[in-house]
């Protein structure tokens, strides 16, 4: 039995003589969470803040012979560091000082360690504890005895050149061995090596963000608060923050006024958001990918460029002006024309006159360099609400007196990035993030098409949150999970998920609805899959198969336990959302506070009554993974599609693999190697090209991926690689 720790004491070494605002930060977030807080150095240090203890880092480790501080790399002397204090500090937490606490650290029998996150090369050491007593510490504490030891884990061919410089008389020192020789990469072997990896703590649950992620904790508080979630125990503060203040109104710059830290008056506070800053506003957004960006009225350009650099989206113009609402407008050629000496392909652009040609985006922008052409967003707000999905982001401007937060307001939470003023009239620039679909399944057009497509055979069953629709055709019945508000709002035909392809291959289809972002976590659904087994509804088809996607691939997995012996096809789902369970889920605030126990709970467990589960995911999203491994049981099997991100799904259709990807997965046809060999497409998919690609850069691998730009570049164009290359 792991057994829970009472709060420990946290150390951190400081080689520096005054402490910035981000490390007094950093210190005072332990000592908020009721951590005794120790910073070590060699010398004097200048605002230390109260309450904070300060030791001699002499009677940790003594400068030399292995390393002096005042010479060495003062990354690798707090890698070496790090081990004498664990070592001589039973029971202490190393964490670095760039390290926001968020939550109290909780060691479980003396370690604390972030587990490596899938498709990454080591485990990191910003927050660390381990046994003082324990052999895999004497292990690394041995190991950093001679500073021109050849690691055993470096790659081989490093090995023989180190092999080589000692027998002729040059050993290599550690300064010029690859960076975590003494980090990440010893701590990553040697807990391999005693077999720790059970002691790790989900990475999600440390450290919420990814690097990537980090400019959000320089956005509103609240919505960095929604983002991480009460459970996240610390994220690490970018480096280089000290060199300015904290953007006025953001999570840092609450945090620095709450303590009363003083800010250095060197230099000026920074806006939140350059308002021309295209990067800055894509950084904004934290969107961790764009499948599809939207302009409306053709004001965001250079923001659409960049986006279209960065992810390799789609573009889709929203002709809008403000006397025509949709219509025709004389910006569309140009900008046609821009995008075209860009390199961006045209069909990578659609433009959408009409209503109908409206589709959910990721990124929707609509901005103004006038007041005159501020939206009128009371008009235009049905348009907007067509391109957001749950998961989107609104840029937009508003003219001051215009209503125009009172209108947004009605699609999501509004945060204000910046504001200008042109000509005695000041414009706000926002960003939105949409809130849950409201009510629509007592709408009587969604009743009526369902009750048209059950037929006198089928049935329609609603209460005010969820319905379910059964369309009996042949003997084998496919259960989907979808939320009525894509249905009637977002796709033309108003059909459930799934439904078309189902229909083609004469399948029964039992379509289960969520009239919001619900999770299916109502007694009246459990009641109806109780009622439908205990009728023998499931018995009278030869396969049943229960499909769904995210928070559908959840209820897919949970509620399959209705009919023990089916099949269950789930795309990225969550195996529960219960917070005891997956603490580190920290996306889905909206479903906090439902109960997830009952025999339809936990996903991960109730898909063992299943024949088979065939979950697909991508191991290089976090969270997706840790969801993943949750699924533990034999009868599942784990189809990788890396690099794809959580919304998979739209990438394998983009790749043309989508169809017969599900359609052998329903029909029982698809083999691990049938998806692999489907998969090759992305070869030649420009999306997983570039993630390959700015992994390798990210990773301090010029070289590789100059090797990769080539050989893409000689088989095809591809406009974020070529860009890419060139600034490489």
């Amino acid at each position: 039995m792991r057994v829970a720790s009472p709060i420990a004491a946290v150390g951190t070494l400081y080689l520096g003589d005054t402490l910035g605002w981000p490390e007094q930060l950093s210190l005072k977030s332990f000592a908020d969470h009721g951590h005794a807080v120790t910073l070590f150095s060699y010398g004097p240090v200048a605002g230390l803040p109260a309450g904070i203890r300060h030791q001699s880092a002499s009677e940790v480790l003594q400068p030399g012979p292995v390393l002096d501080p005042t010479a060495a790399d003062p990354q690798l002397y707090a890698d070496l560091f790090r081990l004498h204090l664990l070592q001589r500090c039973p029971g202490m937490i190393w964490v670095d000082v760039t390290v926001l606490c968020l939550a109290p650290l909780v060691p479980r029998d003396g370690y604390l360690f972030a587990g490596a996150v899938a498709g990454k090369a080591r485990i990191g050491t910003a927050i660390l504890a381990l046994p003082a007593n324990s052999a895999v510490l004497a292990d690394m504490v041995a190991a950093t005895a001679d500073p021109f030891a050849i690691p055993a884990f470096v790659k081989p061919d490093l090995r023989r050149d180190y092999v080589a410089a000692r027998a002729a008389g040059r050993p290599v020192h550690v300064s010029r061995q690859p960076k975590g020789v003494w980090g990440g990469l010893m701590l990553t072997h040697y807990i391999g090596k005693h077999r720790l990896q059970g002691h790790a703590t989900p990475q999600a649950a440390l450290y919420p963000l990814a690097r990537a992620d980090r400019g959000l904790l320089e956005k509103p508080l609240v919505r960095v608060q929604r983002r991480l979630g009460d459970a996240a125990s610390a994220v690490e503060m970018e480096p280089g923050l000290g060199q300015r203040h904290p953007p006025v109104g953001s999570f840092l710059a609450e945090r620095v006024r709450r303590h009363g830290i003083a800010l250095p008056t060197a230099f000026a506070a920074a806006s939140a958001v350059p308002l021309a800053d295209p990067g800055g506003l894509l950084a904004e957004t934290g969107l961790a990918a764009i499948a599809l960006v939207a302009d409306f009225g053709g004001r965001a350009r250079d923001l659409v460029l960049a986006a279209q650099a960065r992810f390799d989206c789609d573009i889709l113009l929203v002709d809008m002006a403000p006397a025509t609402l949709l219509g025709e407008s004389g910006w569309v050629a140009p900008y046609l024309a821009a995008l075209a000496a860009q390199g961006v392909a045209v069909e990578r652009i659609r433009v959408a006159r009409r209503a109908e040609a409206l589709r959910p985006a990721d990124l929707v922008c609509c901005l103004a360099e006038t007041a005159d052409q501020a939206p009128d967003y009371a008009a235009i707000a049905p348009l907007l609400s067509a391109c957001l999905h749950a998961d989107s982001r609104l840029i937009a401007d508003i003219r001051k007196g215009s209503g125009g937060y009172k209108h947004l307001a009605q699609l999501g939470e509004v945060a204000t990035l910046a504001k200008r003023d042109v000509a005695g009239t000041s414009i706000a620039r926002v960003i939105l993030s949409p809130k849950a679909p409201q009510s629509q399944v007592n709408d009587d057009s969604w009743a009526a098409i369902a009750r048209s497509l059950a037929g006198p055979d089928g049935f329609y069953r609603a209460n005010d949150s969820h319905s379910f629709l059964f369309i009996p055709r042949g003997q084998t019945l496919v259960v989907t999970f979808d939320n009525l508000d894509l249905a009637m709002g977002k796709r033309e035909d108003r059909r459930p998920w799934g439904f078309g392809f189902i229909e083609k291959q004469g399948w029964s289809m039992l379509g289960v609805m969520a009239n919001g972002w619900t999770w299916y976590r109502d007694q009246w659904v459990s009641d109806q899959f109780d009622d439908l087994a205990a009728s023998g509804f499931f018995a009278r088809f030869e396969r049943v198969v229960f499909y769904g996607a995210s928070m559908g691939g959840y209820a897919a997995c949970a509620f399959s336990g209705a009919a023990p012996g089916a099949d269950v096809v789930a795309i990225s789902p969550q195996s529960t959302v219960d917070r005891a369970v997956v603490p580190w889920e920290t996306r889905y605030k909206t479903v906090w506070g439902a109960d997830f126990s009952g025999k339809y709970g936990d996903g991960a467990l109730v898909s063992g009554a299943a024949r088979r589960v065939t979950l697909l995911y991508d191991p290089f999203e976090p969270l997706d993974a840790g969801h993943a491994d949750r699924f533990t049981l034999p009868n599942t099997l784990k189809l990788r599609a890396n690099l794809m991100g959580h919304r998979l799904g739209s990438s394998l259709l983009q790749m043309g693999i989508l169809t017969p990807i599900i359609l052998g997965a329903l029909g029982g046809t698809l083999t691990e190697a049938g998806f692999y060999r489907m998969l090759r497409a992305r070869r030649s998919f420009p999306r997983y090209q570039r993630e390959l690609f700015q992994r390798l850069v990210a990773r301090g691998h010029p070289g590789l991926a100059r090797k990769l730009g080539n050989y893409l570049l000689r088989h095809g164009d591809n406009r974020a690689i070529r860009q890419a290359m060139a600034a490489l």
